[in-house]
């Protein structure tokens, strides 16, 4: 198909890597800068011209939408409009996420007649997930990863929102490295670990003389994240007399420290994460719907790990890679297919500690099913622990939890309350 010179002139001198497909995904033409990116192999440039777009970017013999992926073109025949996905993509330097914006173009008559797909790395560094500490190729990753990219250059106020041990941190840890402010400092803040006496003195500093003890001036973690991202882990669990003033704080960008009377400018991007159901919490009184509204501009859902169970193959060799640098471990197939028929309720937080206990009672290199048999089934019915039983403190305190889980109906956050711990720590010592 002869394309108009002048289109063919304009993607050679587009910066990013591009190409220009027809309507039965053919390539038509491919920039330099795509051509760098992802035409070549060892030093070989790959045949490009006439190939299908899938076909080279995912080795697929049919379009994604028909092998498991999301295709952009399907929204851009629909809107007319460009449309945008996160793809996993073969490249030189292996399978890599690709940020794919797909351009319709239209004749004359206003058909729709190429497209242009613009391909850009994961940030603006190409930083792998795997190198952010994310790993995964599942849908549900996928989707997650791709709000994640979106969300990263905007200072837009996310909202992560998943279970605990779905690694809330790491997401918005990446939400700082992909943006431009990675750089600068990213501040983490356990809200769960924060009384109320402590919250305000914490976050915003104090001056010297504030209060007993206060002998020097000491700067917040507001201050602290400067040009940076402040990171509220478990939101959800700070003090109802607490949210007014990270409200003010929110929507005035100012603060004072404790016993100061000097205004001070915040400059940071919030994130913030929650295990809890906060529409339910606002609907009970119990957290402020203003503040709710103002740190839920653009939530992001967490998936659990029994929602992207074929991501655990890849999680158990990074971790194990992770864990135990220069062993060469694997998995037995029964132990790895019990692993991925397993729902576990601590998430990946739990498949770690299954795999580090493993590692410590594995001397060869393969990790085999009855060194997982303690963690890999369903957990057993609650009960307390019997008389004359002996147990290690550990696993009485951890049975004993699950007992007493079952006597208020496995309402966590109740037995959270009358333990005297944060539903953070439950989960922890429910998953242990």
């Amino acid at each position: 198909m002869n394309i108009p010179s002048e289109l063919r002139d304009l993607l050679e001198a587009l910066p990013e890597p591009r190409i220009l497909t027809d309507t039965d995904y053919r390539i038509l033409a491919a920039n330099k800068a795509y051509r760098e990116a992802f035409g070549q192999v060892d030093g070989k440039s790959l045949r490009l011209l006439g190939r299908t777009c899938y076909e080279v970017s995912h080795h697929f013999d049919r379009p994604c939408d028909q092998c498991g992926e999301s295709c952009p073109r399907l929204a851009a025949l629909k809107t007319g409009e460009p449309s945008r996905v996160l793809h996993l993509h073969h490249t030189p330097r292996g399978e890599e996420h690709v940020d794919v914006e797909l351009i319709p173009l239209r004749d004359a008559e206003g058909r729709i007649r190429y497209f242009m797909e613009t391909m850009k790395l994961l940030g603006e560094r190409g930083e792998r997930p795997g190198a952010l500490g994310m790993v995964g190729r599942s849908a549900a990753f996928n989707t997650m990863l791709g709000l994640i990219s979106r969300a990263a250059p905007a200072m837009t106020p996310v909202l992560l929102l998943g279970e605990s041990g779905t690694g809330k941190e790491l997401a918005a840890q990446a939400l700082h490295t992909l943006s431009s402010r990675r750089d600068k400092p990213f501040v983490p803040v356990d809200c769960s670990g924060l009384t109320e006496t402590l919250f305000e003195s914490e976050l915003f500093g104090y001056e010297k003389g504030a209060f007993t003890g206060a002998t020097q001036r000491k700067i917040g973690l507001v201050e602290a994240a400067a040009g940076g991202t402040l990171f509220l882990d478990e939101v959800g669990d700070i003090p109802l007399a607490q949210q007014v003033k990270l409200l003010r704080l929110l929507e005035t960008g100012t603060y004072r420290r404790v016993g100061g009377v000097e205004t001070l400018a915040a400059d940071f991007r919030l994130v913030a994460a929650t295990h809890r159901d906060l529409e339910a919490m606002v609907a009970a009184g119990s957290f402020r719907r203003d503040l709710y509204y103002r740190i839920a501009v653009f939530p992001i859902h967490l998936p659990a790990l029994r929602e992207r169970r074929e991501d655990i193959p890849l999680l158990v060799e990074a971790l194990l890679e992770r864990l135990a640098p220069g062993r060469r471990l694997r998995l037995s197939a029964e132990a790895l297919q019990r692993l991925s028929s397993y729902d576990f309720p601590g998430n990946i937080r739990e498949l770690r500690n299954l795999l580090e206990r493993a590692i410590l009672l594995t001397d060869g290199e393969v990790i085999r099913l009855e060194t997982l048999a303690l963690r890999a089934t369903a957990p057993e019915t609650a009960q307390a622990p019997q008389p004359g039983d002996i147990v290690p403190l550990d696993e009485a305190e951890r049975r004993y939890v699950r007992w007493a889980l079952a006597q208020v109906g496995g309402d966590k956050a109740r037995l959270a309350r009358l333990l005297g711990i944060s539903e953070r720590t439950l989960y922890r010592k429910l998953a242990a």
